[in-house]
């Protein structure tokens, strides 16, 4: 009797196990389409018009509107100094609009002495379209010509600034046409190293349409740089920094790391003084 009942237990826990395995395999097929299906909402964060502070106190700007390559309509704000060091375009991160980042402003013009355009990547702020990698680093020679004519500058003597998603558009940016200096700030060596940590389960290396991958393009960067990122960095790893910044072939360039500073802290009052001193000593 018992013998008679034992092969049926095992095809029952086989058959079990079988039902299983494939439910397993389902919701793991299910959730790696997800992320490709709406990879673009995961990498970009835009927060459109009118949200954020559009008329912030104490910063004098004028609206910039131009249009990218491929016709989309953007805008940015331009702050001007009468007797600016250097003309600095600023590319912020994946989240918000450029109407967040009125403290940033305030500190590169009054105390740096800096005119700075600040512009947001398509579907961004006033901005129209949707953001993709091949549009927001079109957005950004758009922006760069549009600040060139503003400001009468060459286009290669203007200072890229980029934050997070913004370094890797300015990474490409300086290497593909070059730049009077290059400033990063808590970026990253690729999106999927980025997303890597965040679904260590998922192949995102083979699945991601959206890349820039700036480690491949620093080492063509032959001007000055200089890096910063937070050692509390939950967002893009402190060890995606440094190795974006070992990669970097240039003989000028400089390493700030922000001790126990996470990805969306403003950089303590000490980085803004290295970084007026490597403004001084640009050529």
């Amino acid at each position: 009797m018992h013998s008679s009942q034992r092969p049926s237990a095992v095809q029952s826990f086989r058959r079990a196990t079988a039902r299983l395995a494939v439910i397993v395999l389902i919701t793991y097929v299910v959730l790696v389409a997800s992320l490709m299906l709406f990879e673009e909402k995961l990498v970009y964060s835009p927060s459109p018009y009118p949200e954020g502070d559009w008329d912030p106190a104490e910063l004098e700007f004028e609206d910039a509107h131009f249009a990218a390559a491929d016709g989309v309509k953007l805008h940015g704000w331009y702050v001007p100094h009468e007797n600016a060091r250097a003309v600095v375009l600023f590319a912020h991160g994946n989240g918000g609009n450029l109407a967040g980042r009125a403290d940033v402003l305030r500190v590169l013009h009054a105390d740096l002495r800096l005119s700075v355009m600040i512009f947001d990547y398509r579907g961004y702020g006033r901005s129209e379209g949707s953001p993709n990698e091949s549009g927001i680093l079109t957005d950004a020679r758009a922006a760069r010509a549009w600040l060139a004519e503003r400001a009468d500058v060459p286009e290669t003597e203007i200072v890229l600034l980029g934050r997070s998603l913004g370094g890797g558009v300015m990474v490409d940016l300086a290497t593909s046409d070059g730049a009077r200096g290059l400033i990063l700030e808590s970026t990253f060596t690729s999106l999927p190293d980025v997303a890597a940590g965040h679904y260590p389960w998922a192949p995102v290396n083979l699945l991601m349409r959206n890349r820039l991958d700036s480690l491949s393009k620093i080492g063509r960067y032959a001007g000055p740089l200089l890096q910063s990122h937070g050692t509390a960095d939950q967002i893009v790893p402190y060890k995606l920094g440094q190795q974006l910044f070992d990669a970097a072939e240039t003989e000028n360039k400089q390493f700030i790391a922000l001790k126990n500073y996470g990805h969306n802290q403003m950089p303590p009052r000490r980085y803004y003084e290295q970084l007026d001193a490597w403004i001084e000593q640009l050529p």
